[in-house]
């Protein structure tokens, strides 16, 4: 049954690459003013929300920003990695950002309808799927990822700058196969680009420790797992203070380029399996509204009296004032783009 399993998959697969494919061709790279046809496809924003969008200050994001505006233009898919024995999923912390107000469809894997991905998954196989998702939903998607989750995601940001391969073939994760190609139509300018060198807009990695990297023999990341590579806007890396499952874990991270690299220390009472169990603080109307508010270089004291377990606030709150950020950014790039596609459209360019 297994067996039959797997080929009826496979021959579906195959008819959905066909007319991937068939598509594709019916439907121009380009539409000759440097916007690739699929976000050019994209469902229109209203010129006022846009404007508005436009105006917004990514690191100011308010919970009126997201109900009002955010929530009406396009958003970033967001791939949530669990730890390596998943007693606590992703899916707490995918429950989080939907309640906090983040599209429940950028959080479902398309192909499942999951909330949370193995950590076991083929970096570079995730890398393409990546630049697969960049190019048919108009952004990069954001990675978080909770202990050997979180060496996952560095992992595929290094695939990402080429250090594992030089070429990166796009992977369909409609199909569940490799589309045979390593280059992607950007969706912002229409040009051709290699998967190897495209940036993810934010990622983060929960309690990934270096111990564990050795006893699994994941050797490739041992000396990789606290520098972060150019491959990213901005990574944010969160360290449990005297972490006993995470050993070898308080180095501080550091960014070997450009990238934007922070560290957030975690007091010791912080549960390293626990930390996705988080939708109850976005429920909550007192520890809901410090996490609006919250700004990591200006952060007051996390509610003491809110009935509710707050050992987690910290992250979470940290976390999704990071992908507000992103999202702000990246649906003011696309906006941007389309203006300056339908300017460069109407002079005939």
């Amino acid at each position: 049954m297994p067996t039959r399993f797997a080929a009826v998959r496979a021959l579906i697969g195959a008819i959905l690459a066909a007319a991937a494919a068939l598509l594709s061709l019916a439907c121009p790279a380009s539409d000759g003013s440097g916007v690739s046809a699929r976000l050019a496809a994209l469902p229109p924003i209203d010129p006022a929300i846009e404007a508005r969008i436009l105006a917004l200050e990514p690191g100011r994001i308010t919970a009126e920003d997201v109900r009002d505006l955010l929530s009406k233009a396009p958003a970033p898919r967001i791939i949530g990695l669990q730890g390596s024995i998943p007693l606590v999923t992703m899916r707490p912390f995918a429950e989080f950002l939907i309640a906090m107000g983040y599209p429940e469809s950028r959080l479902r894997d398309p192909a499942d309808g999951s909330l949370s991905q193995s950590s076991f998954v083929d970096s570079e196989k995730l890398a393409g799927t990546l630049a697969w998702y960049c190019e048919h939903e108009g952004m990069m998607p954001m990675l978080i990822g909770h202990s050997q989750g979180g060496m996952a995601v560095i992992k595929v940001l290094y695939e990402l700058v080429g250090e594992f391969n030089e070429k990166i073939s796009v992977f369909n994760p409609m199909t569940d196969m490799s589309e045979h190609r390593t280059t992607i139509i950007d969706p912002l300018d229409g040009k051709e680009r290699p998967v190897v060198g495209l940036k993810v807009p934010y990622a983060a990695a929960l309690a990934t420790g270096r111990l564990l990297r050795i006893l699994l023999g994941q050797w490739t990341m041992v000396s990789r797992l606290r520098a972060i590579p150019d491959s990213v806007d901005e990574f944010t890396g969160f360290i449990i203070e005297w972490d006993l499952i995470a050993l070898g874990g308080d180095e501080p991270y550091r960014g070997v380029g450009e990238a934007k690299v922070r560290t957030v220390r975690l007091p010791a009472s912080t549960s390293h399996i626990g930390m996705p169990l988080t939708k109850e603080l976005a429920l909550n109307p007192l520890t809901r509204s410090w996490i609006d508010s919250y700004r990591p270089d200006d952060a007051a004291a996390p509610p003491v009296d809110a009935g509710i377990d707050t050992s987690n606030i910290v992250h979470a709150a940290d976390i999704w004032y990071s992908v507000k950020k992103h999202w702000a950014l990246e649906a003011q790039k696309l906006i941007r783009a389309r203006h300056e596609g339908s300017v460069a459209k109407s002079r005939g360019e």
